[in-house]
Parts: structure tokens; C-alpha cells; sequence
């Protein structure tokens, strides 16, 4: 029956972490004990400022209807909050908020990006950038992260890539699955070449705030999100708000009122009670954030030191998010093969580099988001298995 669908439909691939996931279940509904190392979900409870607000909205009747473009009371909250931290205030009608940033990745690329022009994209990269391209039948044009340029975007690949259907340019810093971080100068390159070019520029700002060093560059400082920059974040990641489904966009008022449509046609709107929520994420200090940011800096050392130690595996130390992205070439097993045996023999799951793109092929992604005990059994499961399988020279 699988002839009846659209090839739209025949092109939908999801995402490998999902599926991963869903097998996971079904091996601890038997009975195995499996470490997560799969999907990039915070093991902190949100703060409870955040809840209670939820809740206080929950209990005066706020169950109904919101403008699709968000509410207003949350939309001045952004601007403010973008005033503090990148130095512009946004118009409110650059600012749309979205069920989750997530689904910000199709609004955009399906009302921006025409059937015959094409997007540059990071490889590695988060696999719903290609996933949502493949959808839409357009042409993702790859630009490689190298280990040997600590997986960062190189502004010269960039302009080697643009052609005369160019239209979008996706970035992406702290970066989904390396956890680089982009230095000013490149994202200011990156910028210049799109302005050069007339292109948009799409910033994945969902780990910002989750940078070990200093925050991470944005390119909407350049023309504040009025002409070609779109900065698409949310609450999940800082704020262990993962199931909260809560993401705005800071874009270009053209650009926004449509994807507003769209987002009406497809959800309506975000419930307001998550809203309100986000407000007090926004307006509120949050003393376990700076808690929760601390030790994931502490895992991220355990993690990487333990990998480092490993038969046949070496990793960079990522400067922000929560992914680290290990090299396992010299174990001589495929990235599929060395996430298959880790899972199978090991009871460890983690994902293999090319579900994050076609230049990925040696690598595995490990999210370190879990508690240091598990990261640290993890590692002493690894460490068994691999001893046995790699050969030393």
C-alpha cells in the first residue's frame, strides 16, 4: 500500500534519534539495563518557578485560544530579553513564538527557500536540517566540519559553496552533534558573504546560552534580524524544558507574518499556559540553571577524559552544548558497527556520526546530558568491550 502515499510522504525520514530511542525502550521492556547516551534530553526537572507559573495559569482558566504569532505579554519579554543579551530590541512583529524551535527548521525553510534554489548546511549537523530539505525536495549543498578545525564552519567553504540559486545559509553555534562553538570572526565572514550574495542566514541559537567559555556569536547583530537574519531558538536545552514543546524566531517582519499563517494552519497557536511559563523563564532568576550549567561542565570532562582512555577512540573537547563527538577510526569498525556492538554488547546507546551527515563516516555522537554515575558505568562498559575487540598496535 506504501504506492498510495505522496512522494512527499516517501521522502519523510524523521529522526535517527527517535527511532534509536524506541528500540532502547523495547530492549529495557526485556529486561536489559541500557546506558543513554542517544538523544540530547537534559536529566534535570525544569525550575520550579517555571512550573509554578505554568500551574498559577493553569488554575485562573488560561485553557483557550492565543494570537498564532504569541502573546503579547511573552513577545515584549523576548525583546527585552534580546535587548540585554545582543543588544537590539526587535519589533514585536519580528518575533514569533512556535511549538518547540524545531518545527521553526520547516516553517522557515518551507516559506523562505524556492523549489529550484538550494540551502548550505553544516555536515555533521542536526539531522532535521536535512531531513526537512529532503521533505521539501530541495537541494542541501554541504559544507564539511573537519576535526582538524575543531568541527567549526569554515566562512571559506562557505563562499566556495554559493551559487546562483543560493538562498539560505544555516548555522548553528554551539553545534549539534560536535558542541563547537563559531569564533566572531567567522560568523561575522559568514554574514558578509550573505550580504555580498543577498542570501538569508538561519542561526540555530537553541544552545547559546549553553557555551563553557563565553557566549557564542550571533549574526543578528548585524542587521537585527530586519533583512536576512533569522534566529531561531527556544527553552528546552537550558532549561530542561525538553517536553514543554516552547520555541520563538526573531526574523524579518515579512517573514514572520507568513510563517504565522502557516503555523495557524497547521497547530493554531501555542497554549497559553506554556506561554506564561515561558515569561517567567524570560523575567525570572534561576538559581538551578547556573547549577545545571556547572555540572555539565563537570561531565563534560569525565566524558571526554574516559572516551580519550578508550582502545582505538580519541575526542575533542567540545566548547558548548552537551554532545561530544568521538572519533573511532581506528577501532576498525564502521560508525554503524561500533554504535551496534555498543548497544548489543555493551548496553550503551549512542548514534553514528553519518545520521548526522554524509562527511560523518568514524565518528559517534554521545549526549552527556545524564548523571555522572551513568556516564562513568557507561564508560566502564565501553572500556570491556572494546578491550577485547581492538587490536593494539
Amino acid at each position: 500500500m506504501i504506492d498510495k502515499l505522496t512522494s512527499h510522504a516517501l521522502r519523510l525520514e524523521g529522526q535517527p534519534m527517535f527511532r534509536l530511542l524506541d528500540r532502547v525502550k523495547e530492549m529495557e521492556a526485556k529486561g536489559r539495563d541500557i546506558i543513554h547516551f542517544e538523544i540530547g534530553d537534559p536529566d534535570f526537572a525544569t525550575p520550579g518557578k517555571i512550573v509554578q507559573a505554568c500551574i498559577r495559569s493553569l488554575e485562573e482558566g488560561e485553557t483557550h485560544y492565543a494570537s498564532s504569532l504569541g502573546l503579547k505579554e511573552l513577545r515584549r519579554t523576548i525583546a527585552d530579553y534580546t535587548k540585554r543579551n545582543l543588544g537590539f530590541s526587535p519589533a514585536l512583529g519580528q518575533i514569533l513564538i512556535s511549538p518547540g524551535a524545531n518545527a521553526l527548521i520547516y516553517f522557515v525553510i518551507q516559506c523562505l527557500v524556492k523549489e529550484d534554489e538550494e540551502v548550505i548546511v553544516p555536515d555533521p549537523a542536526f539531522s532535521t536540517y536535512y531531513s526537512v530539505l529532503k521533505f521539501l525536495n530541495l537541494k542541501a549543498v554541504r559544507i564539511p566540519l573537519l576535526e582538524e578545525n575543531d568541527f567549526r564552519m569554515n566562512p571559506r567553504d562557505v563562499r566556495k559553496a554559493v551559487t546562483k540559486k543560493t538562498k539560505l545559509i544555516i548555522i548553528n553555534s554551539p553545534q549539534n552533534p560536535t558542541g563547537s562553538v563559531m569564533t566572531a570572526q567567522e560568523v561575522e565572514e559568514i554574514y558578509r558573504i550573505a550580504e555580498e550574495y543577498d542570501l538569508f542566514i538561519l542561526s540555530d541559537e537553541i544552545y547559546r546560552l549553553m557555551s563553557f567559555e563565553s557566549l557564542p556569536a550571533s549574526p543578528s547583530i548585524y542587521d537585527q534580524c530586519r533583512q536576512r537574519t533569522i534566529v531561531m531558538t527556544g527553552f528546552s536545552k537550558t532549561f530542561a524544558m525538553t517536553g514543554w514543546r516552547l520555541g520563538y524566531m526573531i526574523g524579518p517582519e515579512f517573514l514572520v507574518e507568513r510563517i504565522s499563517l502557516l503555523l495557524q494552519t497547521i497547530v493554531s497557536c501555542v497554549p497559553t499556559f506554556i506561554q506564561k511559563a515561558g515569561i517567567t523563564v524570560l523575567e525570572e532568576n534561576h538559581p538551578e540553571v547556573p547549577v545545571m550549567l556547572s555540572e555539565l561542565k563537570r561531565r563534560r570532562e569525565i566524558i571526554v577524559n574516559g572516551l580519550n582512555q578508550l582502545p582505538g577512540v580519541s575526542c575533542l573537547k567540545p566548547q558548548g552544548a552537551f554532545y561530544v563527538f568521538a572519533n573511532i577510526k581506528n577501532t576498525a569498525m564502521t560508525s554503524e558497527e561500533f554504535s551496534r556492538c555498543m548497544l548489543e554488547e555493551a548496553g550503551v546507546a549512542l548514534l553514528p556520526g553519518p545520521n548526522f551527515g554524509e562527511h560523518a563516516e568514524g565518528f559517534v555522537r554521545l549526549c552527556y546530558a545524564n548523571s555522572l554515575a551513568n556516564i562513568e558505568k557507561g564508560l566502564r562498559r565501553m572500556q570491556k568491550v572494546l578491550e577485547k575487540k581492538v587490536v593494539h598496535v
